[in-house]
């Protein structure tokens, strides 16, 4: 820990804000500038003075933490891997399935990243599993089998201290290891966003908890930058309408639910909802127009997403998880328009299936809801002949 004697401390600094007043400390170690907000004068005054004191002791001051070498905070006392289970634990009733396994994810290639050594006396993949299905687990951490509980009892004897992250290099080695995949090519860059977003949350904790003084994830430019992405679609990706009539006709004729996946990728291209979106449809959720007025354009309405995320990281132990729609309102719905051609195709399949109003509209064999699965698998064996220009329409 590199230390120096060239410290300089200022006069509180006082903001009258339009709700509050806040009082702040500065001071000066090595050239760095550092800033401590309080609420009040005599916090304030108590903190300036232990830095005055140190400073008339002749005592040192670490550079990476702008604070007396006798200055031990909480993340000096607290092991990484401790904190990132009792994080998960404290987050864990507000996140949906999804978001629990992402930041299971984030936090195991954090916490590889912040051994004291590799554990050579396992196997890699051993490890990334024990932390990433069972540490980072609340439901499965307690039934964890002998030799998982072997390697996490080894990932905490020797995982460094939170004050770790107070060390750039350290913390540029964290962000090495979320932004590079397990083949070493650097991740997609909405990969990289999500689990530096991730671990600003778990950052922010941290100092909401006082165990950091401050987030030491890069800020500003040097952030965006690092995770820069872009909304736009490449439309060298997207299927022209011959494509897309070759791919329908194709999973209609398969021989085992094809009539089904029919309507089901016929509604994901004449209405565009997410998958988990669809799959949550009910029949009642369908407005089509009478059948006597011929083939007009009818109405979904969306208010619910069924994700696939895994059984081990649901409460209720189902793969499938029910959620409100992203990125809106908690019960927010709405309604999409649906082609006139969709309106023909849901219609046969609703008269097909023998469907009434309050059964799901895309169903799996055994009347469920329609596996993840299978949808891949019929996308991924005609996808690629479907967007050759070689293929006719169906």
């Amino acid at each position: 820990m590199e230390t120096t004697y060239d410290v300089k401390v200022y006069k509180i600094l006082t903001y009258k804000g339009a709700r509050k007043t806040t009082y702040t400390v500065r001071w000066v170690v090595a050239g760095k500038r550092w800033r401590e907000p309080f609420g009040t004068v005599a916090l304030a005054e108590g903190f300036r003075s232990e830095l005055i004191q140190a400073t008339g002791k002749g005592e040192a001051f670490a550079v990476a933490t702008g604070l007396p070498v006798s200055h031990r905070s909480k993340s000096a006392a607290m092991s990484w891997y401790k904190f990132a289970v009792q994080y998960v634990d404290a987050r864990w009733s507000q996140l949906g399935g999804n978001s629990r396994k992402n930041t299971a994810k984030t936090l195991t290639a954090a916490t590889i990243a912040l051994l004291r050594a590799q554990p050579t006396q396992f196997d890699p993949v051993a490890v990334r599993t024990a932390l990433r299905e069972w540490a980072f687990n609340v439901n499965r951490r307690p039934e964890a089998p002998r030799d998982v509980v072997t390697v996490l009892r080894w990932v905490e004897r020797n995982s460094l201290p939170v004050s770790a992250w107070e060390d750039s290099e350290k913390v540029d080695d964290v962000l090495q290891a979320i932004d590079t995949r397990l083949d070493g090519k650097q991740a997609a860059a909405w990969s990289r966003k999500r689990n530096r977003r991730i671990l600003n949350v778990v950052m922010k904790y941290a100092v909401r908890r006082r165990i950091l003084r401050a987030n030491p994830l890069p800020k500003g430019k040097e952030a965006a930058t690092a995770t820069r992405t872009t909304s736009a679609v490449d439309k060298r990706c997207l299927m022209n309408s011959d494509q897309v009539a070759a791919l329908l006709g194709w999973v209609r004729n398969r021989s085992r639910g094809g009539k089904r996946l029919h309507a089901f990728f016929a509604t994901l291209y004449y209405c565009g909802p997410r998958p988990e979106e669809a799959v949550a449809l009910r029949v009642s959720d369908v407005n089509l127009p009478d059948a006597d007025a011929g083939d007009q354009w009818c109405e979904l309405l969306i208010h619910t997403a069924t994700p696939e995320v895994g059984k081990q990281w649901t409460d209720t132990g189902e793969i499938h998880e029910e959620r409100d729609l992203k990125g809106r309102a908690e019960g927010d719905t709405r309604a999409v328009p649906g082609h006139p051609v969709l309106t023909r195709v849901l219609r046969q399949h609703i008269e097909d299936e023998e469907l009434k109003p309050g059964d799901l509209l895309f169903q799996g064999e055994k009347g469920s809801v329609l596996a993840g699965s299978v949808i891949r698998r019929a996308w991924s064996r005609r996808r690629g002949s479907a967007c050759t220009t070689s293929d006719t329409p169906a």
